[in-house]
């Protein structure tokens, strides 16, 4: 099988594709022929030693893939060989070859192509997660997406339409803001030239906003939180802007209103069941036409260090998938 490696915590660029053993399956665990697999954020935060994770060196990049079922363990009846599936694994994807627990993987409809199927555990499944179980969205609420163009904004702006919600879209140029709207947004924002309070004051009026899903941090946090509506919900979900904001916290005081983490990966793992079934939800709306992840380029696997490099630049609108 062929993998990309890190063998240091570096730069993208310094990732390399070599050649390994193709491993067996071990007890509740598949082994998985990688047709797509998703590149996002944390992916390049781990190769560099920035992420909450660091993996034992060395290690492959990749959290998750989709593709076909090649063998499977011992104690695995709900999967087969041959099966189409996609599996999160948090490391390992960019590779020919992905073993996978098999508890953390989803079999797939004929109908669900493998680079969609590949974006749906990780930037979905984070947005499933934050807008239903921590922000409680309703119908009928107003939603701001921060980064709306983004794998995890635009993700947002979908799922927030599929809620019954009232979307406000935010990115740093027209371009963004535009693709945000045709999947979507009912209102958009730059808020590189636009003050964002001001602008949401206008949008949202006294009542403000329900629902703040944030995957940006910096700078526009705390003119974000400030548009807040009472009882109004802050989601944590990372920092793709740079820097960790410090939101006083007499705002939340005032407004009533909560600031909430989104960590998705924990999340999976204590509850499984409960993320099964957003997943299952999500693969029925793609095959329904209710939601249409955006896949903006597809790069074979040696250009890896390159998608890596486009996703922390902020090159890169909807998702990006590599192609072992």
């Amino acid at each position: 099988m062929r993998a990309l490696t890190c063998t240091r915590f570096d730069q993208p660029e310094t990732l390399s594709v070599t050649e390994h053993p193709t491993p067996t399956p071990g007890p509740g665990e598949i082994l998985l022929r990688v047709h797509a697999a998703s590149v996002n954020y944390p992916d390049a935060l781990m190769v560099m030693g920035q992420y909450q994770v660091r993996p034992p060196l060395p290690f492959t990049p990749g959290a998750e893939a989709a593709g076909i079922i090649e063998a499977v363990g011992k104690g695995v009846t709900h999967l087969t060989v041959g099966q189409r599936a996609a599996a999160f694994t948090g490391t390992g994807a960019f590779a020919t070859h992905l073993i996978a627990p098999a508890a953390a993987t989803l079999p797939l409809p004929d109908t669900l192509e493998f680079g969609v199927a590949a974006t749906l555990p990780l930037a979905y499944g984070t947005v499933m997660h934050a807008l239903i179980d921590r922000g409680q969205l309703r119908a009928g609420e107003t939603l701001l997406v921060l980064g709306a163009a983004g794998g995890v904004g635009l993700a947002a702006v979908m799922i927030g339409k599929a809620l019954g919600a009232r979307v406000i879209a935010a990115a740093s140029t027209d371009e963004k803001l535009a693709l945000a709207r045709a999947h979507g947004a009912d209102e958009t924002i730059n808020y590189a030239t636009t003050d964002l309070k001001d602008a949401l004051k206008t949008l949202a009026g006294k009542a403000g906003v329900d629902v703040i899903l944030d995957p940006v941090g910096d700078r526009w946090a705390e003119s974000a939180f400030r548009a807040i509506a009472w009882g109004g919900r802050y989601l944590v979900v990372g920092f793709a802007g740079g820097e960790i904001p410090k939101l006083p916290l007499n705002l939340p005081l005032l407004k009533g209103a909560s600031v909430v983490g989104v960590f998705w990966g924990e999340y999976a793992r204590r509850d499984p069941r409960g993320n099964a079934r957003h997943l299952q939800q999500l693969a029925t709306w793609v095959t329904e036409g209710t939601i249409t992840p955006l896949i903006s380029a597809r790069y074979p696997l040696e250009d890896a260090p390159r998608a890596l490099r486009d996703l922390l630049e902020r090159r890169v609108t909807g998702k990006v998938i590599l192609t072992p």
